[in-house]
């Protein structure tokens, strides 16, 4: 496994298909937004489950400013429920405002370092990796939330700040690799 990202970093650009039929390359959607938000998740994780109505408040909150990029990298082979086709279910009932990427390679996953789900880098126009971590305290009850450091990371960029915690640990599932990667 390679290093993981950390604040600092040159992020890897990567172009991965999208499930509206679309192709996103990171590099293109730098440019266009403040911060760019990649952020590992699946189908099946009970963390991504719990989190997704708040990453979808996030992308509302800040709309054209900052642009969430999810990835799923999961060995669809061992979990089906993460195929590419189950992605486009799970991000049509789920209301994703923002894309949703398959990994089928993994090798985006590997360059990221990414070891769980959800797991989330910020990104800033330069490409510079300013934010690595989790969401939030409290993935089973958004109201128990105290504290936000992505939440957090995202208003220092757009402040022209420092990112106040630039690195926290992310809870989740682990990423399910393919066997012998």
């Amino acid at each position: 496994m390679p290093a993981k990202l950390k604040p600092g970093d040159l992020a890897p650009d990567f172009t991965l298909p999208a499930v509206d039929g679309s192709t996103v390359r990171l590099a293109q959607t730098l440019p266009r937004h403040e911060a760019t938000v990649v952020l590992f998740i699946c189908n099946h994780c009970p963390y991504v489950k719990a989190y997704v109505p708040r990453l979808i408040d996030l992308q509302r909150e800040f709309a054209s400013r900052v642009q969430l990029l999810a990835i799923c990298s999961n060995d669809a082979q061992t979990y089906p429920a993460d195929s590419f086709e189950g992605m486009k279910t799970t991000a049509s009932q789920w209301g994703l405002n923002f894309p949703y990427l398959r990994d089928e390679s993994q090798s985006v996953a590997h360059s990221y370092g990414a070891e769980r789900t959800p797991e989330v880098f910020v990104i800033d126009t330069k490409g510079l990796c300013r934010y690595e971590g989790g969401i939030d305290d409290s993935y089973q009850d958004a109201a128990k939330v105290r504290d936000r450091p992505l939440h957090d990371a995202i208003i220092a960029l757009l402040a022209h700040r420092e990112v106040p915690r630039p690195q926290t640990y992310a809870i989740g599932c682990t990423i399910k690799w393919k066997k012998g990667v």
